[in-house]
């Protein structure tokens, strides 16, 4: 439910409290007629019950213009006769929640009508900030001692929602006393709220939650002690709690006080559990049902989900590859099965289909017997029979299930296997592979249990468990080697983990290597199934069934898809860009050996180069166009597949493979602002192209693919000219130059840099565009801000409302980058915002979340701290951060937000745990984060001299001359220049702290360099500056005026005189033969 207005225990509109008691009744009121709204007159009587003011519609008015500027104009509309929401039952949390009421109640399915009351009752319990059920007050389920609810599980917490009505009429805790308008809403919602509960309570019980369900169950019979519906479920659940004695002593009670009041008996469906509690098969039956020999680890949704469907379906079939702990699975599920008679049958050992009637048969300590004899056998009540491992004995286990199902309504089955039975009745459940987390939790115990105190660190568990697919045989024949191998002796040798081999003498033996699990299936597979797996194999990552049919070289490739996935050999999802068929990496790795045994490599490799060839040739001319969006789905899909392409393709000195692999993937990356990516098309795929010479049908491919590698040395690597750059001089002039592949090839054909200038003033705008972003980053590399901000605002203004799309996206970036530096935040924030629609359209959310900490970054520097900390959290809920650089920044963020509030210490304190965290991983950091942990630094000690607190970095201070002089020998970005700054800056200011009077004169020739660095781009912020040049007084002007002839080279040497000199006497002091007097 994408609620938008709250109202059920607070008034709030998108997570934002909505102030003034009058315009939270206002909006009751006109909630409670969502649809239709109120006319003006009620209004005014609803809100002034005490009288109406002297103007009534003006004071309405007043009232609505106060509401609007909290909700919009377009939430609060206007009607012919009053006013309404524009808002649709589920945004509206009151309205949701009756919703939810009415579905729950009326909904078959226990699994789905426990969803339903869930989400409704969390409703009640969506705490300040946040989405429902994300902490705070307990959910739907919390235990509360006494209420309906106790004891029912869910959120964590002491006092739930639900845990009101067992002595108070079924009026929601929190708000049970609001008055007015907002009071009467609430009021009226409660019966939706008790629905809830009870719908909630009665689909625990007829899931087996009986020992949830049952207090919960007990406080609404007191309710409403002649809800006999409610009355047969808690019979239930208080036999399987408490025992048959206290349901039988319970349903006598109910029975003499209706006898006494009414003079009636029990309803048929009580009278049936009663039936039930006093019947010999009160206790269930479990026959071969075994015990695990350990804990099933990560499986409990699982055990639940099935549970769940064993209630409503007459046929489960857990599917899914071998070594997934489908058998595990299924013997869970069954020693707790509420059904009276549970008999699990395993089929390993069988090798033809009509023995499996016999099997059963003999589980059931019958001789030959057919399906009435064990209908006959399993008993006249409720009965579940398992059948694990049906896979190759298929059409047997179908027969006979089928025909159990027509002999009796009692009767359930559970299946495992590879894949389904194939009947009407049946339902499957795809069982998922381990989570990281859950595998490595598994992988240690394991190992623990094979080797107790053996030492299993974490990185080294984690990078065992990756290779791993997830599969719970998998990990526990890994953590076996333990017994004569480190962790990290297990990781190195994955490479042959087909042949991980169990020690366990009680596993099965087509489970005691990885290689026999899956070999079971392979001879399961009919010859053109293996065929399929052995070609398939070439694809490391997803396919289409269209790629498998180029691969495979057939017309329709699905049937024998289809055959693999019902075999649980491929794996099945859906992408933005169609349906994808995948192998595990196991089953891939089994099936590749099988091609290469096969002598079919070769074939497999040339087939799987032609098809990347197609996808290549089909959405490289798309890179930069119009329909670019759908380009990043089409190649982002493939995009691990077509890498495989161009490395082997590289290998095979395939330049036709290489230059549209290039053109595509260079294209993807460019878009997507993936510079490692980039810089790796630079070196062996830009050789190949060096040495390629293409047809005319790939001339353009050729160009677009030079024109990436070129972009991408200019970018990372300057102004030396790569050898693509080459490459495309070779060839031909495009044929037009108003696209951006034909300006670029264009502006990169010039003889110098001054042509290059000259075509920014090209009357063709793609043209002039190309070139003025070039003279941008050029004038960067110089750390010439001024020239790249003007020429990047031409390049965007040449480009107007014109042109291509992905252009104008880059070009707002680049100013938006630039105006940041330059300390024009409210441009840079405007350019970014102009960013951010394009990337969500893209899928690009990594980027996209990077505008975002932009923008967050910009709130905090002009002190708009509100809104800088919901944005925060907004991020920090959808976005997870591995990344330490964001990591830092997201603890910085939040520092600077603390001490803008007056918290100093506790931002002080953030601030030498994002140095800290960045100076331990140093060591692993990228060359372009180096800057990072240099302009952190800087500003934990300018942020802790401000604050008066200097004692608490001294590592910190006495390391800044260190990273600053190195520095200052060679800088030849703007970045680098800004960072120098922030570090001068810190270095005056400690000094000044330190020294006093003494230092003024060289601090003040720092800060006036800092400044010439144009520093504004980091934490330090205007303001802060002004006061640090109060700080060094008339010095700083006498220190500007001798400065004002010197350019940037001057500038830094002066700057690393001032700091060698203060090194070398050990205090501040200027170096001999300074400028200023």
């Amino acid at each position: 439910m994408s609620v938008e207005l709250a109202l059920l225990t607070r008034v709030a509109f998108r997570d934002r409290e909505v102030s003034g008691p009058r315009v939270r009744e206002l909006l009751a009121v006109l909630a409670g007629e969502l649809r239709a709204g109120c006319s003006a007159g009620r209004l005014i009587e609803e809100l002034w019950p005490e009288g109406p003011p002297e103007h009534p519609a003006k004071a309405l008015q007043a009232l609505v213009f106060r509401a609007r500027a909290q909700v919009g104009a377009d939430v609060l509309v206007s009607t012919p006769r009053g006013y309404r929401l524009a808002l649709d039952d589920d945004q509206v949390d009151v309205t949701a929640a009756r919703s939810a009421a009415a579905r729950a109640a009326r909904e078959g399915n226990p699994a789905a009508a426990l969803a339903e009351a869930e989400a409704g009752l969390a409703l009640w319990s969506a705490p300040r900030g946040g989405a429902p059920g994300a902490g705070g007050s307990a959910g739907a389920g919390g235990s509360a001692g006494s209420g309906p609810a106790a004891g029912s599980g869910g959120a964590a917490g002491s006092a739930g929602p639900a845990a009101a009505g067992a002595a108070g009429g079924w009026v929601p805790p929190e708000r049970a006393d609001a008055e007015g308008a907002l009071g009467t809403l609430r009021a009226a919602v409660a019966p939706a709220y008790r629905t809830l509960v009870r719908a909630r309570a009665l689909a625990l019980a007829r899931l087996g939650r009986f020992a949830e369900a049952e207090p919960v169950l007990a406080a609404l019979a007191r309710e409403q002690p002649r809800d006999e519906e409610v009355l047969a479920e808690l019979l239930r659940c208080e036999a399987a709690v408490r025992g048959p004695a206290a349901a039988l002593a319970r349903y006598e009670a109910y029975r003499r006080r209706l006898r006494d009041s009414l003079g009636a008996d029990p309803g048929p469906a009580l009278r049936e559990v009663q039936a039930e509690l006093l019947g010999p098969e009160t206790a269930t039956t479990r026959r071969g049902v075994p015990h695990d020999p350990n804990a099933l680890l990560g499986r409990e949704h699982d055990v639940e989900a099935v549970t769940a469907l064993i209630g409503t379906s007459r046929v489960t079939s857990i599917i899914g590859p071998g070594g997934l702990g489908k058998t595990r699975l299924a013997q869970t599920v069954a020693r707790t099965a509420p059904q009276r008679s549970v008999v699990f049958v395993p089929l390993a050992g069988l090798t033809t289909d009509a023995e499996v009637v016999g099997e059963v048969a003999s589980a059931l300590g019958l001789g030959e017997a057919g399906p009435a004899d064990l209908v006959a056998a399993l008993g006249s009540t409720s009965a579940l029979l398992v059948l694990d491992n049906c896979e190759h004995v298929i059409a047997g286990a179908a027969d006979l299930v089928a025909s159990l199902l027509a002999r009796s309504a009692d009767v359930c089955v559970l299946t495992t296997s590879r894949t389904p039975l194939g009947l009407s009745a049946e339902s499957v459940y795809l069982l998922p592979e381990l989570t990281p987390t859950t595998c490595a939790a598994l992988f240690r115990a394991r190992a623990l249990a094979v080797r107790p105190g053996a030492d299993l660190p974490d990185e080294a568990v984690d990078e065992v468990c990756r290779h791993l697919d997830g599969l719970p045989l998998a990990v526990e024949l890994a953590a076996a080697r333990i017994r004569v191998l480190s962790v990290a002796e297990i990781a190195r040798r994955l490479d042959t983990r087909l042949g991980l081999r169990s020690g366990s003498r009680d596993t099965p033996e087509r489970h005691r290597t990885l290689a026999a699990v899956i070999d079971w299936s392979w001879h399961l597979l009919e010859p053109a199934g293996q065929s399929a797996m052995r070609m398939l194999s070439v694809f490391p990552d997803g396919f289409t069934a269209d790629a498998a049919a180029l691969v495979l070289d057939v017309d329709d490739a699905l049937p024998v898809l289809e055959h693999l996935v019902d075999q649980s050999l491929l794996k099945v999802s859906d992408a933005a860009a169609g349906v994808r068929f995948r192998m595990l990496e196991t089953v891939r790795e089994f099936s590749a050996l099988r091609c290469e045994e096969a002598g079919e490599t070769g074939a497999a490799v040339d087939r799987f180069l032609a098809w990347a060839r197609a996808v290549c040739l089909e959405t490289y001319g798309e890179v930069f166009g119009p329909g670019f969006v759908e380009f990043v789905e089409r190649v982002r899909a493939d995009s691990d597949n077509l890498v495989a392409a161009l490395r082997l393709a590289i290998e095979r000195h395939d330049g036709e493979t290489v230059a549209l692999c290039v053109a595509s993937l260079g294209g993807l990356w460019t878009i997507e602002s993936n510079l490692s990516r980039m810089a790796w098309l630079n070196r062996e795929p830009a050789w190949v192209l060096s040495h390629f010479r293409p047809a005319p049908p790939l001339v353009e491919a050729v160009r677009t693919g030079a024109l990436i590698t070129t972009l991408a040395a200019f970018i990372l690597e300057g102004a030396r000219v790569p050898r693509s750059l080459a490459v495309l001089r070779r060839l031909p002039p495009s044929p037009t130059s108003d696209t951006l592949v034909g300006a670029a090839d264009a502006v990169l054909r010039a003889p110098d840099f001054d042509a290059i200038r000259a075509l920014g003033e090209s009357d063709v705008p793609m043209v002039a565009a190309v070139a003025l972003s070039t003279v941008s980053y050029a004038a960067e590399a110089t750390g010439d801000l001024d020239a790249s901000l003007d020429a990047a605002r031409r390049a965007l203004d040449v480009l107007g409302n014109r042109g291509n799309r992905w252009l104008r996206m880059a070009v707002h970036s680049r100013v938006g980058e630039l105006a940041l530096a330059d300390g024009s935040v409210e441009e840079a924030q405007r350019h970014m915002a102009a960013v951010l629609p394009v990337l969500e359209d893209l899928g690009a959310w990594g980027t996209a979340a990077r505008v975002r900490w932009s923008m967050v970054f910009i709130a905090v520097r002009t002190g708009a701290l509100d809104d800088a900390e919901q944005w925060l959290e907004e991020l920090t809920r959808s976005e997870a951060r591995s990344d330490d650089e964001l990591q830092a920044f997201d603890v910085i963020i939040r520092a600077e937000i603390l001490r803008g509030r007056g918290r100093i210490e506790d931002g002080l304190r953030l601030w030498r745990e994002a140095a800290e965290r960045l100076r331990r991983t140093e060591a692993q950091q990228l060359p372009r984060q180096r800057p990072w942990i240099e302009e952190v630094q800087a500003g934990a000690v300018i942020a802790h001299v401000l604050d008066d607190r200097l004692d608490l970095v001294p590592g910190l201070v006495a390391d800044l001359p260190r990273r600053l002089l190195p520095m200052l020998a060679r800088i030849d970005a703007i970045a680098g220049l800004n960072i120098a700054g922030a570090l001068l800056l810190a270095l005056a200011l400690a000094d000044l702290k330190r020294h006093g009077d003494a230092a003024v004169e060289p601090a003040a020739r720092m800060v006036v360099i800092a400044d010439r660095f144009r520093v504004t781009s980091g934490f330090t912020t205007p303001a802060t500056l002004a006061r640090i040049r109060e700080l060094v007084g008339p010095a700083y002007d006498s220190a500007e005026e001798s400065y004002a002839g010197l350019d940037q080279d001057a500038l830094m040497a002066e700057a690393s005189a001032l700091v060698s000199a203060r090194e070398l006497s050990g205090r501040p002091t200027a170096p001999t033969g300074s400028r200023p007097a």
